[in-house]
C-alpha cells in the first residue's frame, strides 16, 4: 500500500510512504478482483511485527499491517473506466451481501461494496424513500423498515443484546 504524505520535501514533491500488508481468504480475493493500482482505499487492520533469517544469515524484522476490513473510498463511476480487475463488472459477478460470511468485508451493510444494492430485499410498497419532498422532514409515514411486513416475529432474549 502507497501512502502519499500531507506535506512536500525540499524539492517541492510529496514522499509516499509504501506499507506493507497482509490479506487473506475470501477478503484477499475480493481485493484483488475490485482495486487496482491507484485505487483508493480505506484499510482497517491490526500492525504485525515479526522477524526471520534471511539466507545471509542476517536478522531481518518486518512490520506488516493484517488487513481485517476494507472499503471503497471512491465512487464505482470513478474507477469504471479505467479498467483492471473486474472492477467495472456486471452486478452478477460482484460479491453477494452474505452474512453468514464474516471474513467478507462487504457484510457490513455499509455501502463500502461493489454490489449494486445493499444486499436486503426491496421494500414492498412503491412509495419513493426519503423525504418526498416535505420541508419538515416527515417522510409520509414511510420508514422503509425492512422488517415492518413481513409478518415474523423476532425471536431475541436479553441473553442476544450487546447491552
Amino acid at each position: 500500500m502507497a501512502v502519499d504524505r500531507r506535506f512536500t520535501n525540499q524539492q517541492g514533491e510529496r514522499e509516499a510512504d509504501f506499507i506493507s500488508c497482509v490479506i487473506w481468504r475470501k477478503s484477499a480475493e475480493n481485493f484483488a478482483n475490485f482495486f487496482h493500482k491507484g485505487s483508493l482505499v480505506g484499510i482497517e487492520g491490526r500492525v504485525q511485527t515479526r522477524n526471520y533469517e534471511n539466507q545471509q544469515g542476517q536478522r531481518v524484522y518486518v512490520t506488516e499491517v493484517v488487513v481485517e476490513n476494507f472499503s471503497f473510498l471512491e465512487p464505482r463511476s470513478r474507477n469504471a473506466n479505467q479498467g483492471g480487475n473486474n472492477y467495472g463488472a456486471p452486478a452478477n459477478n460482484a460479491p453477494q451481501n452474505n452474512q453468514s460470511q464474516n471474513a467478507n468485508p462487504f457484510t457490513s451493510g455499509a455501502n463500502n461494496g461493489p454490489q449494486q444494492g445493499n444486499g436486503n430485499p426491496a421494500p414492498s410498497n412503491n412509495a419513493p424513500a426519503g423525504n418526498s419532498g416535505n420541508s419538515n422532514g416527515n417522510n409520509g409515514g414511510n420508514t422503509n423498515d425492512p422488517f415492518a411486513n413481513t409478518g415474523d416475529s423476532i425471536d431475541i432474549s436479553d441473553d442476544d443484546l450487546p447491552f
